[in-house]
């Protein structure tokens, strides 16, 4: 079959959808898949990728069949998709026997455009009969990744994905996912049998957030001195490993002035259900949420996602700070670790369940993880590299905006070895990292005096650096693999690498931390390319009127504001003042059926000052 030609798919670009060319990366893969030809895709989140498989499915007869495990946001992508004029639908396990007979009806007639689906579903007989008795235009795998162990999100579920191909050979497939290293790009390919489909790689760069990593001291206190000055009243995601975590920081936000709703498996289904929907749909709110929470999460406006653990992977963290600004808009990505993050995950992976592969797996994910926190060059660069993209310092990152100096720590290493070494060698004992600091700074602790330290040798020798510095240096010591965790009680070790440490054959060099926080810097050249319509001072009550007339007939109808509207597209307004439904149906964002079904309200809007 051959390509269709692309002033069809930009045809249906601009009426269904309103905008007037394709981002980087998504003629191609639109292109690919509308022709009949096989795709899997890489592209971060926010980066359109629901599109390069709605169009295909748009201008290809049949419908489209979306493999998505996002069963708690379906009705939400559907609506959206309906809201737009698209003929869509969904079967998942919230349906009643009426409704699934209803969209099973509509399919068969075939009058959906497209249809989503668990992938639970395709192990059930009736689902395979169901699409035998279909006209089926492409497949498209969405969060691909989960079929992959080396991943950071696997589910075996998506393993039967590959029985697609072998039973509809003809129908065209799309993989897609925000996040892949090429190890998990080549097992996704392999799994799914997309060896000979086209590969596309966008660029991972979101240069509209900013990425900010910085020592945890008192994580409550600073997460809320980040809200308060900096995204007062903005959405945002706060992920905790730790449901007693997630609650905690919850009701401390709440505490304090910001609304904020707990997500974790340990709440009951119509909690979980009520506190996501009302992150959608409401202006403002904070979750604070395990990684239970957030996949495919389609909110355009979460202006922060804040780290209060450390991730366990590269992946997982880009996946999840991925979440803010997919609108484009600045947003943050701020992440507070401290030792205790590096010591209970080291533990957590040596003592958890899996093969010795396994566990070397997640071990070399978390190292990925330190190295990024640890680093004094551009964050950005180094997420970039991770994935195998090449960059240049991006001048919107807390390393690039207070530079961290790097200094000598070989001897502070061997001081914390030394102890280390005295304790095993002379008095047959290990210790964790607090009762090490304390000895080095020479603190006669109830501990201390118990087991007779202060006689040691290295008792006090470190009286040089702070408690919160010997902190850093413990952690970075066990960033860098110079000392390990014991498993089974979390104390400290040496590794293979400390005797160089010891006999000075080793330079330690490590990250001072800069003493100020970082700002928000000016926009350089590059932001500029890709920011948003600035909104003067006169433009600025009028996007806050488009905002209010949003909010109101999103709650009228039951959906998240953005599925009315984004708010970039409430900005052109705002900034363009159109003044017929031609004007305001040039702006992007704005396709037919938008046009017809709320222009009238947005002119009458715009004209309507009262205050």
């Amino acid at each position: 079959m051959t390509s269709p030609e692309i002033p069809e798919t930009l045809d249906v670009l601009r009426r269904v959808f309103g905008y007037d060319a394709f981002r980087d990366g998504q003629r191609e893969i639109i292109e690919q898949v509308a022709g009949g030809g096989d795709a899997l895709v890489l592209m971060p989140t926010g980066g359109g990728k629901s599109l390069c498989y709605q169009i295909p499915a748009l201008v290809r007869k049949g419908t489209g069949v979306v493999v998505s495990p996002l069963i708690a946001l379906m009705h939400d992508q559907v609506t959206a998709l309906r809201g737009l004029g698209v003929q869509a639908g969904f079967l998942n396990s919230t349906q009643d026997l009426g409704e699934r007979q209803v969209v099973e009806a509509q399919l068969v007639a075939g009058e959906l455009d497209l249809l989503y689906l668990a992938p639970e579903r395709l192990r059930l007989a009736a689902t395979i009969d169901l699409l035998d008795r279909s006209d089926i235009s492409l497949f498209a795998i969405d969060e691909a990744h989960c079929v992959s162990q080396w991943g950071h999100d696997f589910r075996p579920d998506y393993l039967t994905l590959s029985g697609l191909h072998e039973r509809w050979p003809d129908v065209p497939r799309i993989a897609l996912t925000a996040t892949a290293t090429d190890a998990t790009r080549r097992e996704i390919a392999e799994r799914l049998q997309l060896e000979q489909a086209q590969h596309f790689v966008a660029s991972f760069d979101r240069p509209n957030i900013q990425y900010r990593i910085e020592p945890k001291t008192d994580a409550k206190r600073q997460l809320l001195r980040l809200l308060q000055t900096e995204h007062k009243g903005d959405a945002g995601i706060v992920y905790c490993l730790s449901r007693n975590s997630v609650e905690k920081h919850a009701a401390f936000l709440t505490e304090n002035g910001i609304e904020a709703l707990p997500y974790h498996a340990g709440l009951d289904a119509e909690t979980r259900a009520t506190n996501q929907s009302r992150f959608l749909r409401e202006d403002g709110l904070v979750v604070v949420a395990t990684i239970a929470f957030g996949m495919g999460i389609d909110k355009p406006d979460v202006r922060f996602v804040a780290h209060l653990d450390l991730p366990k992977s590269v992946e997982g963290y880009y996946q999840e700070t991925g979440r803010a600004g997919r609108d484009g808009l600045p947003s943050t990505a701020w992440l507070a670790y401290g030792l205790q993050d590096v010591v209970s995950l080291r533990k957590m992976i040596d003592s958890g369940e899996g093969d010795a592969a396994f566990r070397r797996r997640q071990a070399t994910h978390l190292d990925s993880m330190l190295a990024l926190c640890e680093t004094v060059e551009c964050r950005r660069v180094h997420l970039l590299n991770y994935f195998g993209q090449s960059a240049e310092p991006c001048g919107n990152c807390d390393t690039c905006l207070t530079p961290p100096e790097s200094w000598d720590a070989t001897v502070a290493a061997q001081k914390v070895l030394s102890v280390i070494v005295r304790l095993d060698r002379e008095r047959r004992q290990k210790f964790g990292a607090g009762h090490i600091i304390d000895i080095l700074l020479g603190k006669k602790s109830a501990k201390v005096i118990q087991f007779d330290h202060d006689s040691l040798k290295p008792f006090g020798v470190g009286t040089e650096l702070r408690e919160t510095e010997w902190r850093g240096v413990v952690r970075q010591l066990l960033a860098q693999g110079m000392i390990a965790v014991e498993s089974n009680h979390g104390t400290l070790v040496q590794t293979d690498a400390s005797a160089d440490v010891l006999r000075g054959d080793r330079t330690v060099m490590m990250r001072r931390e800069p003493e100020r926080p970082a700002t928000k810097p000016a926009k350089t050249a590059k932001d500029r390319k890709t920011a948003p319509v600035e909104l003067s001072a006169e433009a600025m009550p009028i996007f806050e009127r488009l905002r209010a007339w949003r909010a109101a007939t999103a709650k009228e109808q039951g959906v998240p504001a953005y599925v009315i509207f984004h708010d970039a597209t409430l900005r052109e307004i705002a900034t363009a003042l159109p003044s017929s439904l031609a004007e305001l149906g040039k702006v992007n964002g704005v396709g037919e059926n938008k046009l017809a079904k709320y222009g009238d309200q947005l002119l009458t809007t715009l004209n309507d000052d009262t205050p």
